[in-house]
């Protein structure tokens, strides 16, 4: 049997392709762990020099707990240095990428680069999970699908790929995996947030919602352009266009979003006019 095969039966047994009498190993001999951890690292595009951090880093703590290991042991502390070490090189890469933009503008785009949904995108994108070593429970109730796991232990991956080899090497497998097309992850991930944004300002300090009401609809059907408007209590908070409703609705909202940064009693006083 070739390592390729071998490779592919190690990860079939990780995913769950054994028995259903154990449908996941709690346990890997060293053989198939190397083998794993090989098949990992073609993926992140960096091989360990000592690959004790990489097998740490994919511990998760039900496997150290069924084992009976310290919880310490677990990728956990990996976890908190990987954090800080991604913030740091996605700090940076903004930084330069955009000269212009203000520290709150750059912390929002860090935020959505960072959060445990982007980052258990990443991880699913390399599929990440069938290497993680947790419990038979943990993975029998997705675990391995499961998206804080998926986060965490990305970050447990960069933290140990900096402790094995500096900076300079987080940084490169941070820019394969996280920071490699940034600008479309930006772009889209902002544009999807306006709405949720606007919704729970206004809720926070409101129980009404907003409203969105579409305005106009120009152009020929394959090439429509829409026109919406928000508004709360009646009155307008903005406008938007797109070429379908929800990116109108969109637009609609981040306009709403910069009118009451410019003014944020406005929507107290269109609340009072009705009241």
């Amino acid at each position: 049997m070739g390592l390729k095969d071998s490779i592919q039966q190690v990860l079939s047994r990780l995913a769950g392709g054994s028995p259903a009498s154990d449908p996941v190993p709690d346990v890997l001999d060293d053989r198939e762990i190397d083998e794993s951890c090989q098949a990992l690292e073609a993926k992140l595009g960096y091989t360990f020099r000592d690959g004790f951090f990489l097998r740490n880093a994919l511990l998760h703590r039900s496997h150290v707990h069924v084992t009976g290991q310290d919880r310490e042991r677990s990728n956990e502390r990996l976890e908190f240095l990987g954090d800080a070490v991604l913030g740091l090189v996605v700090n940076e890469d903004l930084y330069q990428k955009f000269p212009d933009r203000s520290e709150g503008d750059l912390t929002k785009m860090k935020a959505l680069l960072v959060c445990g949904a982007r980052l258990s995108e990443v991880a699913g994108e390399f599929k990440l999970g069938v290497h993680i070593r947790m419990s038979r429970s943990e993975a029998a109730t997705g675990g391995r699908q499961r998206s804080s796991i998926l986060a965490d232990t990305t970050e447990a991956l960069i933290g140990a790929v900096y402790l094995d080899g500096g900076l300079d090497a987080a940084r490169g497998v941070i820019q394969r995996l996280v920071l490699s097309g940034s600008e479309q992850v930006l772009a889209k991930r902002s544009l999807r947030n306006y709405k949720s944004r606007l919704q729970e300002l206004i809720q926070a300090r409101h129980k009404s919602p907003p409203r969105y009401r579409v305005l106009e609809v120009d152009g020929p059907d394959h090439d429509r352009l829409f026109k919406v408007s928000v508004t709360f209590s009646g009155k307008p908070l903005g406008q938007g266009e797109g070429r379908n409703k929800k990116t109108a609705e969109q637009n609609a909202a981040r306009e709403a979003l910069e009118a009451l940064e410019r003014d944020p009693e406005l929507l107290d006083r269109n609340r009072g006019t009705l009241e």
